[in-house]
């Protein structure tokens, strides 16, 4: 544990982020998991209503720095094929 006032502050700050980035990154896995049911299920409108759901998340994930906006724009963009695919 540090010794210093500031270092021992950073290390509680840089706790409570990485608890937060974690429960996002959770909720994105979960969200894309629910997409990939309802595209399974090959249900066209189901799995546009979790492709917006899921789309929407990984802004939201990408906008507070904890995923690349290039990766989330790509997740998107393979959310997006295969909502198409299926009709």
């Amino acid at each position: 544990m540090a010794n210093i006032k500031s270092a021992k502050k950073r290390a509680i700050t840089n706790e409570k982020s990485r608890l937060r980035n974690k429960a996002i990154k959770t909720n994105l896995k979960t969200a894309q998991k629910e997409f990939d049911q309802a595209i399974l299920s090959n249900d066209v409108e189901k799995a546009q209503e979790a492709c917006k759901v899921a789309s929407k998340k990984f802004d939201m994930a990408a906008s507070k720095g904890i995923i690349h906006k290039n990766a989330a724009d790509r997740k998107k963009a393979q959310l997006a094929k295969k909502v198409n695919a299926l009709g």
